[in-house]
């Protein structure tokens, strides 16, 4: 397993040890001491989801304002393009954001530590996205940051307008949300 920084401190880019042969591949999606020698972080997981998405459907910006979630993310069938923003006021990279394309062929995942917004554009015909979490869905405290705020300025790689949920569309912007100190 790999570990690579991004542009916001403690995002990182996960590539796991791929095994391929001619009947076709195996690797370990989370191995809790392997990630932790990559890493240096042992997060405790409570909760898996998956979401399928059809093309062009967009989800996000989300967070918890209470129960942070930190977030191991991966696509299974398809391609993303998975967004991470910093809300952490504290952050010299407050208010940036990263993109990095995820799919079933290159299986790189996506360590998102607590205190950070996240989205994903589905860009294939549908995308099974899988993520482990680190606290537990809490509606009451989610939180959207809105997907187009222009000062946010995010390079969203869709083909057209996107699929949003009714949450999505009346998601705030950074300069009127909720943020982490």
């Amino acid at each position: 397993m790999r570990a690579t920084s991004t542009a916001i401190a403690d995002v990182l880019v996960i590539e796991p040890r791929v095994f391929a042969d001619e009947r076709g591949f195996f690797f370990e999606s989370f191995n809790e001491r392997a990630f932790a020698q990559a890493t240096g972080i042992t997060p405790r997981f409570v909760q898996d989801n998956h979401s399928r998405s059809v093309r062009n459907t967009l989800r996000g910006l989300h967070y918890q304002i209470q129960q942070p979630q930190g977030k191991l993310v991966r696509v299974v069938a398809g391609e993303i393009f998975d967004v991470v923003v910093d809300i952490r006021r504290s952050s010299p990279t407050f208010g940036l954001w990263i993109g990095e394309y995820l799919t079933a062929e290159n299986k790189k995942m996506m360590w998102i530590p607590p205190g950070l917004a996240h989205g994903f554009a589905v860009l294939s015909e549908c995308a099974d996205f899988l993520y482990k979490t680190t606290d537990y869905w809490a509606p009451q405290h989610e939180r959207t940051l809105l997907w187009n705020d222009p000062d946010l300025a995010i390079a969203w790689p869709l083909a057209g307008e996107p699929i949003l949920a009714a949450k999505d569309r009346v998601g705030k912007r950074l300069s009127e949300a909720e943020v982490f100190d």
